[in-house]
């Protein structure tokens, strides 16, 4: 990886560390540029704004949301391609637990910025993709919060003993569950 590529996740690593300290508004290019012992010019050939950075963020996380979504609009409405999206989108969001918490701490911020309406718009169509074409409103809760348990079983297990993949699984696990639940015609797998 060139190195230009490195300073970039640096900063973007270190500016999400900021936001999720002392929120997205109480950050400013300068602490970016301090904590990175860079200078605020070396910041800005990166990146011009903090949403720019922000927008970076979410942009390296919705490139394999997006992928996940590509699959899931090509494959049969079966009960096992819903639970091969849930597997992917838990594989895509493994190194995600920061900007979720990111997220749920700045819900003011991620509304304002059009990365929450961009990302708002690809959770409706990975529930399109998980939820039965004529799903009840009980079973469509189910398949929404199996996307939800998602983003919030990263944060649940945070501070848990255990192997982040393990946790992973656990949360898959329950996802899983929920959206199955919501399918009770649906064939037995063989």
């Amino acid at each position: 990886m060139s190195s230009r590529g490195n300073t970039r996740q640096r900063i973007q690593d270190i500016a999400l560390e900021l936001f999720v300290e002392q929120g997205y508004e109480k950050t400013s290019l300068r602490e970016i540029a301090e904590k990175l012992d860079v200078t605020k010019a070396a910041l800005y050939y990166h990146f011009k704004t903090k949403e720019d950075i922000l927008i970076s963020l979410f942009r390296d996380l919705t490139v394999p949301i997006d992928e996940v979504i590509a699959w899931g609009q090509t494959q049969p409405r079966s009960l096992e391609t819903k639970k091969e999206v849930l597997n992917r989108y838990s594989e895509a969001l493994s190194g995600a637990a920061p900007l979720f918490r990111f997220m749920q701490e700045n819900q003011g911020t991620v509304r304002e910025l059009s990365v929450g309406e961009d990302f708002k718009a690809r959770m409706l169509l990975l529930l399109d993709l998980v939820k039965a074409p004529d799903a009840s409103l009980t079973d469509q809760v189910r398949c929404f919060t199996a996307l939800f348990t998602m983003h919030a079983g990263a944060f649940a297990l945070r501070d848990a003993e255990g192997d982040p993949e393990d946790k992973r699984k656990a949360v898959l696990e329950v996802a899983t569950e929920l959206m199955t639940q919501a399918h009770p015609d649906a064939p037995p797998e063989r």
